[in-house]
């Protein structure tokens, strides 16, 4: 039988819902750019032309452009605001669009800045008797890595299985001494998306985590990869601030997943056991819900928890993020959280960015968040690295993924969310002290901003999607 096409007055949304985020004109123009399909025609054009040079220029354009192209895009309906964060509702919700539980029995420890997460770290590393898992976005060399890999190294050598997963281009400086030192040892090194012509459609795929699991009992997420920066209290200019959780309890298990899913796809093997998976055991009272995200699964987890927490605040939203670059949806719900009466406050690195592009991507978009009633703040002190969000008081997730396109399209992240009203408020404390030490963005600065600083983001801008 004939397949008929579907009438396309079939394919319309009820007209009554109103989208988020309408694109804006550089934003559809920017999409157009970033087209494969009509670079690809042009090469064939100068081809039939005999213009070799012509085609082979196109052709380069057609392969980075499809590359680079994103593997979703940010959801525009059902984005109404509905039940309050923190609530029954909002918590089925959440579980129900990202797939996962919130798992009770847990104990979180808040570390903050490298001289509390890297000894707490490596303590735990030392107490392995079964089996060690780390994936890694960071693994560079240095006396950091050096502290590590000596401790995995005999670690493997007591015969503890050892596996770290690592991305092939983050941690591409890991050096000659440290692969020696864990090879020679006996740790299994696998490489995330190495840069190969099998993996062509896959190059713009990096594992952007940054999670430790020790035993399948005690397991550490946040923003900190392994690296010298990281070291210190985040007081000297050069030193990162930075935040890591401990975690016990059930909810090590579903930290651990999402390294045994990449280590699946990397390797071939099957994580498994109770070396790796051993039975549960209640170790504190907090409910934790533990999401990882992947482009492979089509749409974001990371992004659309990030959403789903805005539409449900009713008092505040405080959101700590270096590379803060939100879309038109994310922009939209924001300010149409300010027009309702939340307070939105929103804490980036300053000057010390290790990111140029997403700096000027971010320096942007500024006005039209002021305008809509946001409050922006920049950490000069130091590079400012923590991604962390705070809603109502009530909820919070802190994680590997930051507020940008490239976290929620294109790498893969893990994010620890809690609610708990005495968590979060430590939790505020802490956010209450960096923005202390924050600047406020005022809206007569930002319009001050010089002609040479506007081309520079513009330029910026033609790669947003990427940063």
């Amino acid at each position: 039988m004939r397949q008929r096409p579907v009438p396309r007055r079939w394919r319309t949304l009820q007209e009554q819902r109103r989208p988020r985020g309408a694109p804006w004109l550089s934003t559809r123009i920017r999409r157009v750019i970033w087209l494969w399909q009509p670079w690809a025609l042009l090469t064939g054009w100068f081809l039939i032309q005999d213009r070799w040079y012509w085609s082979a220029g196109m052709l380069a354009l057609a392969f980075v452009t499809f590359v680079l192209r994103p593997a979703e895009r940010p959801p525009r309906l059902g984005l109404e605001h509905t039940d309050p964060a923190g609530s029954r509702g909002f918590l089925d919700t959440m579980i129900g669009v990202t797939g996962v539980d919130f798992v009770p029995g847990n104990r979180i420890d808040i570390l903050n800045n490298g001289d509390a997460f890297y000894p707490a770290m490596l303590a735990a590393l030392r107490q392995a008797r079964r089996s060690i898992c780390i994936e890694q976005y960071i693994f560079w060399a240095g006396e950091t890595a050096e502290a590590f890999c000596a401790v995995l190294a005999e670690r493997a050598r007591a015969g503890v299985q050892v596996k770290l997963l690592l991305d092939a281009v983050g941690s591409a400086t890991l050096g000659e001494r440290a692969y020696a030192t864990l090879s020679e040892a006996g740790c299994q090194i696998a490489w995330y998306t190495p840069i190969r012509w099998y993996t062509v459609g896959r190059f713009n795929n990096r594992t952007h985590r940054k999670t430790v699991v020790v035993d399948g009992r005690v397991g550490f997420t946040g923003g900190a990869g392994i690296a010298d920066h990281w070291r210190g209290t985040a007081q000297p200019p050069d030193e990162w601030r930075d935040m890591m959780f401990r975690l016990e309890g059930p909810a090590v298990g579903p930290l651990l997943s999402g390294f045994a899913q990449n280590w699946l796809r990397t390797t071939g093997e099957i994580v498994q056991g109770e070396a790796f998976f051993p039975p549960r055991r209640e170790a504190g009272p907090l409910e934790v819900q533990v999401i990882h995200s992947s482009p492979d699964a089509g749409a974001s987890s990371a992004r659309l928890m990030y959403y789903l927490a805005i539409v449900s605040a009713r008092r505040r939203i405080d959101i700590v993020n270096p590379y803060f670059v939100p879309d038109e949806t994310a922009i939209d719900t924001l300010v149409e959280a300010v027009a309702r009466g939340v307070q939105v406050r929103v804490l980036m690195t300053g000057r010390r960015t290790d990111n140029w592009l997403a700096r000027q991507n971010s320096r942007r978009l500024y006005g039209v968040l002021l305008d809509g009633g946001v409050r922006l703040y920049e950490y000069h002190h130091s590079m400012l690295h923590q991604k962390v969000m705070l809603v109502d008081g009530c909820w919070c997730t802190v994680g590997t993924s930051n507020f940008d396109n490239r976290s929620f399209a294109h790498n893969e992240e893990t994010s620890v969310c809690v609610c708990d009203t005495g968590f979060v408020a430590a939790m505020t404390d802490l956010f209450e002290e960096d923005l202390a030490a924050s600047q406020p963005v005022a809206r007569e600065d930002w319009q001050r901003r010089s002609v040479l600083t506007r081309g520079q983001e513009l330029l910026a801008s033609l790669l947003k999607e990427q940063v």
